[in-house]
């Protein structure tokens, strides 16, 4: 994810401080992940450099005086824009499991035994997953079904896997 862009969406709501913003992100997009104070003050003098915010003003508080930012008109055309793109899908055509499978069959390890552990870790987080979602809201619902399909989506092809190594080992030798 870009936090460059989430920031600067964030900011078509207004100016904010840095605090405000690193609370807004991790409140909405923070869920597995918080972005770190120090990522947020250095991209938002990036954004600054860039000419897609600009300083709104110093407030003093109780501790250090802290500068409001509010994002520019080019800032609002970069968000549009970066909103329009889409995001390149992820074809993982050499992925590192692929890779374990097929090292285990040329050194004569069994590759089933590498698919049945992973198998095993994807079932774990798919439980994890179902757990957090029955009792999350509508944002974790929703992030835990994206997760919950790609893991879907890898048990398929671990299933697909096991019913071919006997091919694949034929092949690879």
């Amino acid at each position: 994810m870009s936090i460059g862009h989430t920031l600067l969406g964030l900011l078509e709501n207004g100016p904010r401080h840095g605090y405000d913003l690193k609370r807004a992100y991790d409140d909405r997009f923070g869920h597995d992940r918080r972005v770190h104070y120090g990522q947020v003050y250095s991209t938002l003098a990036r954004l600054l450099k860039q000419g897609l915010v600009e300083a709104d003003g110093i407030e003093a508080g109780g501790g250090p005086e802290r500068k409001r930012y509010a994002i520019t008109e080019a800032g609002v055309a970069d968000v549009g824009t970066w909103l329009a793109t889409p995001e390149k899908p992820e074809a993982y055509l050499q992925n590192t499991l692929y890779t374990k499978v097929v090292l285990a069959l040329l050194s004569g390890r069994p590759a089933a035994d590498v698919l049945d552990v992973q198998r095993s870790a994807h079932l774990d987080a798919m439980r994890e997953l179902t757990r957090r979602k029955t009792g999350g809201d509508l944002v974790d619902q929703l992030v835990c079904d994206h997760a919950l399909f790609h893991l879907e989506a890898d048990l398929r092809w671990l299933e697909l896997t096991a019913a071919r190594l006997d091919q694949l080992a034929k092949e690879i030798a």
